[in-house]
């Protein structure tokens, strides 16, 4: 198969449409962002990258707080519309008709229509260019219960989460392995 070279740009995908939440001196704001993951298990860290300019970088910023909260695609609208309007003039929350919920470590609220949310502290501040890279450390994890089987495992194949490639979302499908199932030895 022949392959065309383009030169080096953002095109890791797909990611999760992620829907932060923060808050600071009394304001509580949601932002999209796609750039997110985990940088470490142990212990659990996380980054997202935000743009100096954007309202939610100064209270996250301020705080040293953030939640990322994972969305379903039944709630995608309110994600881009988050990532494309800002805080400043409106509040998000009301406007998406988002609830917020507490969190149990950090100052910010979770979003209560998230089946995952990743309460984070920041740790460390990185600026790369356009984007200023939060480094935080995942303080707690709240699971909606609606997800949780009879044995305590989160079934997040049931979530029907979002994902983001390249300016488009879409809606996860089936499951079709588990890590490690090609070495896994059946049953007999």
């Amino acid at each position: 198969m022949a392959k065309v070279t383009w030169k080096g740009g953002a095109m890791l995908a797909p990611v999760p449409p992620a829907l932060v939440s923060c808050s600071h001196g009394g304001k509580d704001n949601l932002i999209t962002v796609a750039w997110t993951g985990i940088i470490n298990s142990d212990p659990p860290k996380t980054y997202i990258s935000v743009r100096p300019e954007r309202f939610s970088h100064s209270l996250i910023k301020e705080s040293g707080e953030f939640v990322i909260n994972l969305p379903t695609s039944h709630i995608i609208r309110s994600i881009d519309f988050c990532g494309v309007r800002s805080g400043r003039e409106i509040d998000k929350f009301a406007v998406c008709r988002l609830t917020k919920e507490a969190a149990s470590a950090v100052g910010c609220p979770l979003v209560a229509e998230s089946p995952l949310s990743l309460e984070c502290k920041v740790t460390e501040i990185l600026s790369l260019g356009s984007h200023d890279m939060f480094m935080a450390d995942i303080v707690a994890v709240d699971v909606d219960e609606h997800y949780i089987d009879e044995n305590g495992k989160f079934r997040i194949e049931k979530c029907a989460l979002a994902a983001y490639a390249h300016g488009q979302y879409f809606a996860l499908g089936k499951k079709i392995g588990s890590f490690g199932y090609s070495v896994k030895k059946k049953k007999k």
